[in-house]
């Protein structure tokens, strides 16, 4: 097993977006909810339909997972959006696992589901090996690029330390240059 990487680059992101978006909206679904909600693989793939949606069919703005509730799970508009799509194209009842295999009605396996990620991830270019706690790594590499507290991705990820998360995310490695300039 090798060690994977998040992956840095929002073009090469936009990229597998776009493959998988043009190959499975199934698929485009799992890879959106993986990249922005930082959930393992495992909690990803025993989702049921009622996880997202209420039974009027409306996609609900947070996830419903017991243990995810400080921060909860935020789904935003673009996950909101291919959910209904993905809802819409398929027979999904309430109790059906979200993310189901087309042979049977259970979820996609774990191997699956690296198969569909590493696909998108070799049209992409990404050279570095890829699995699906590359999802996990790229959601918390990019929230934390994007000013999210380290404490708030630790809790997100259920890690015990604020190191854990900074070594699983790749920034431990890097000189950190901190300026605090409160220029009064």
């Amino acid at each position: 097993m090798h060690a994977v990487s998040p992956i840095k680059s929002k073009n090469q992101i936009e990229q597998m977006k776009r493959y998988l978006e043009a190959h499975s909206t199934r698929d485009y679904s799992l890879f959106l909810l993986g990249i922005n909600t930082g959930i393992k693989l495992q909690e990803l793939l025993s989702l049921r339909v009622h996880d997202v949606c209420n039974e009027e069919g409306k996609i609900a703005e947070f996830l419903s997972i017991p243990h995810y509730t400080n921060p909860p799970i935020y789904l935003n508009a673009l996950i909101r959006k291919v959910l209904k799509r993905y809802l819409n194209e398929n027979s999904l009842i309430s109790t059906d696992y979200l993310f189901k295999s087309r042979k049977t009605s259970e979820p996609i396996t774990r191997q699956q589901a690296y198969r569909i990620i590493n696909a998108a991830a070799k049209e992409a270019g990404i050279m570095e090996p890829v699995g699906m706690t590359t999802l996990r790594k790229t959601f918390g590499y990019h929230a934390y690029s994007q000013g999210v507290a380290i404490s708030l991705i630790q809790k997100r990820l259920q890690h015990s330390s604020s190191s854990e998360t900074m070594h699983f995310i790749g920034l431990d490695q890097q000189p950190v240059t901190v300026t605090i300039n409160i220029n009064l």
